[in-house]
């Protein structure tokens, strides 16, 4: 039988649509040229620019808040993901339904009605916006991207190691910390590192909820952008900031890959 060749061209269509303008990105990251119109030569010259001057200050201030953020995010939905996570797989009935529920609306929400949601919900309790308002915020999304990636691993999991562990005389904080924890680290650390790349990347929602002087990177390369002399130089942060983030979602995937193995 004859294979055909739509189903691969429709394939290496649907990853140039997504992939092309990032290879345009990083290429004019190293053009000399100061708008990207055409290709003047190869320089490094953008990526220097990023180390000298006030808006290379702005820029790593804002990178540091936004690193600040993820790694609390990351850590926060890491916590909350995991106990959710465990609530869903052990537990069962109408509440948890409704749990299930209120996990998967993060996931299907358009990010503007979550940040307008968010901003109302902290204006009516007189919350200051600002670095805490944010990092709520992301908690918020990022936890069920855990507790997802977190049920994926318990829906392979030899409960009978927990059983052999409460025979031996393990108590139950003991089974979950020598047992449960580590047994499920690799997933949770998956799932810490996509909360830690969705919060990093994130503008709508953070917009909502920033407040005065707590500017994160997204925020900043999209001020930047206004003024077009800064474009080369927003390419170069761009492609450095698609490099960690496609090195973290691969590292994520890894560690999911491996523990799902490991589990066979």
């Amino acid at each position: 039988m004859k294979r055909s060749i739509i189903p691969g061209a429709v394939l290496a269509f649907v990853l140039a649509f997504f992939y092309a303008p990032m290879v345009v990105l990083v290429v004019n990251s190293f053009n000399a040229s100061r708008f990207g119109g055409e290709w003047k030569g190869f320089t490094w010259s953008w990526y220097e620019k990023l180390m000298e001057g006030r808006d290379a200050r702005e820029i790593w201030g804002a990178l540091t808040t936004s690193l600040q953020i993820a790694v609390l995010a990351a850590v926060g939905a890491m916590v909350l993901g995991t106990l959710a996570a465990l609530a869903l797989h052990w537990f069962r009935g109408k509440l948890q339904r409704a749990h299930g529920v209120l996990l998967t609306v993060p996931l299907v929400m358009p990010d503007i009605l979550m940040g307008i949601s968010l901003l109302l919900f902290f204006v009516a309790l007189g919350v200051e916006t600002g670095f805490f308002t944010i990092w709520v915020a992301h908690v918020t999304f990022c936890t069920s991207y855990v507790t997802m990636v977190v049920l994926a691993r318990l829906q392979d999991f030899d409960h009978t190691l927990l059983d052999a562990a409460r025979d031996l005389g393990a108590g139950r904080w003991q089974v979950a910390r020598r047992v449960l924890v580590p047994l499920l680290f690799p997933g949770i650390l998956a799932g810490g590192l996509l909360a830690f790349t969705l919060s990093i990347d994130d503008y709508v929602i953070t917009f909502f909820v920033q407040g005065a002087g707590t500017t994160t990177l997204p925020l900043r390369i999209y001020s930047m952008m206004k003024i077009s002399r800064n474009m080369p130089v927003i390419n170069a942060l761009s492609t450095l900031l698609l490099a960690v983030t496609f090195v973290a979602v691969g590292f994520s995937f890894w560690l999911a890959r491996r523990n799902s193995s490991s589990a066979r």
